[in-house]
């Protein structure tokens, strides 16, 4: 599991921190983001259509500090000026994000949108004008977000499933502290002891990320320098955690 979303208000929450302690926000709203309104009451608010006066001046000052030309999505990354109004997430109401690697997402769009491509690949547009990175076309329940999927990962658990919580360490919309925080609580809930005690580990010669193991059946591991989509800001770093984990092999320790 990438970046994923496995408890509402646990992960949302956990933004206001990242920006803080990332410097992208100052004390003062920092402080107003995790007491006026937090940011899992925002996006609450808002995909029921009644976002109060206080969230609302909240998250303009968060939006006005963090700026449009950061990349929420990978907060250390430059971005493609050409299209940092480009699309809008689910998980990242009223705002918009650039993806990875300044303009690479433009030339992706352009070439999956020739006709030569398209035609190559067998690929029909199908309710469609264009391809885009993501689209309407499947219709989320969006107020599923607040279902928890923690549970079902312990239920994985149980049934003896290794599972990998993983998070690119530049991602500021789910962010490694709150993923980190759910499986530690997780471990606890099902008494699995540490027995990879938190390190970093390797890829090449430099520092991949770093790693916790419980019980040899749940992981917990970031990828450095990645970013929401990690595979794709990092991918051999990414391979190597992937690789690892379908091996059943400890992440390496030394280079």
């Amino acid at each position: 599991l990438g970046n994923p979303v496995l408890e509402f208000a646990t992960d949302f929450n956990s933004r206001a921190e990242y920006f803080w302690s990332h410097g992208l926000i100052s004390d003062s709203t920092y402080n107003m983001f995790t007491s006026v309104c937090n940011y899992s009451r925002y996006v609450s608010e808002y995909y029921r259509d009644s976002v109060s006066p206080s969230c609302l001046k909240v998250m303009s000052q968060v939006t006005r500090e963090t700026s449009k030309f950061v990349d929420k999505y990978d907060v250390t990354l430059d971005v493609c000026i050409s299209s940092v109004l480009s699309q809008s997430m689910a998980i990242n109401p009223q705002q918009v994000s650039e993806r990875v690697d300044v303009c690479v997402e433009d030339k992706i769009v352009n070439y999956l949108n020739r006709k030569d491509v398209q035609k190559a690949l067998h690929a029909r547009l199908v309710g469609v004008r264009r391809w885009t990175v993501c689209s309407n076309i499947l219709d989320y329940q969006l107020l599923n977000l607040e279902m928890p999927t923690i549970s079902i990962v312990g239920s994985l658990i149980k049934s003896g499933i290794p599972v990998l919580v993983y998070s690119g360490d530049q991602d500021s919309v789910i962010p490694l502290t709150g993923s980190r925080s759910l499986v530690s609580r997780l471990a606890k809930e099902l008494e699995l002891e540490t027995t990879v005690p938190y390190r970093v580990w390797f890829e090449g010669k430099q520092v991949g990320g770093w790693t916790q193991v419980y019980g040899n059946i749940l992981s917990f591991a970031t990828i450095r320098g990645a970013s929401h989509e990690a595979p794709f800001s990092q991918p051999e770093r990414s391979l190597m955690l992937f690789k690892s984990f379908l091996e059943g092999k400890p992440l390496p320790e030394v280079f």
